[in-house]
């Protein structure tokens, strides 16, 4: 599987995704920077050092990546914060990345899911393990194709939308 990765992550151009083994790699500092569009909040963090995620880091993640619509925020996946500042590094761009969603409450889901077929009832927006979001100066569809690449969740495309939604459920398209 590992090997499939680094072979389409090749045929894209892209770095080949990092394997997070035993050893320096697995304690290598992670670092996100983001700006929430609906809010214009900013926020460059080192959330992960020395082997450990660092609670305050995450606790402002957290607060950047809030229901935006209800001021509510929630625990964010760690594993989704690894994917977008991989996803991220692999392009090498300074901008942060734009967030058009991240935590959504129930409330919020509910509403946003009467007035679109496009919002999932059961979204992982609501559980903290999906983001929307596109990375200034990378076009869409290579932002997702390097998503699929990775294979570590879901990826939805939404090119009318300008954004693509990675999350780390079950590995899936759309």
């Amino acid at each position: 599987m590992i090997g499939r990765r680094r072979l389409l992550a090749g045929a894209l151009g892209l770095a080949a995704p990092a394997v997070i083994a035993s050893g320096a790699s697995a304690a290598a500092p992670r670092r996100l920077s983001l700006l929430n569009l609906h809010t214009g909040e900013r926020l460059a963090a080192t959330y992960f050092e020395a082997g450990r995620y660092l609670p305050d880091a995450l606790a402002a993640l957290n607060n950047v990546l809030r229901d935006h619509r209800t001021g509510e925020a929630h625990p964010m996946a760690p594993g989704l914060l690894d994917l977008v500042a991989g996803l991220s590094g692999q392009f090498g761009r300074p901008d942060a990345v734009q967030v058009i969603s991240g935590y959504r409450s129930p409330a919020s889901n509910a509403t946003l899911s009467a007035r679109s077929s496009g919002v999932a009832t059961r979204s992982l927006h609501m559980k903290g393990m999906a983001m929307d979001i596109r990375i200034p100066g990378v076009p869409l569809a290579r932002l997702r194709d390097a998503a699929l690449a990775l294979g570590r969740g879901g990826v939805g495309f939404y090119p009318a939308s300008d954004f693509v939604h990675v999350d780390v459920g079950r590995v899936r398209r759309w």
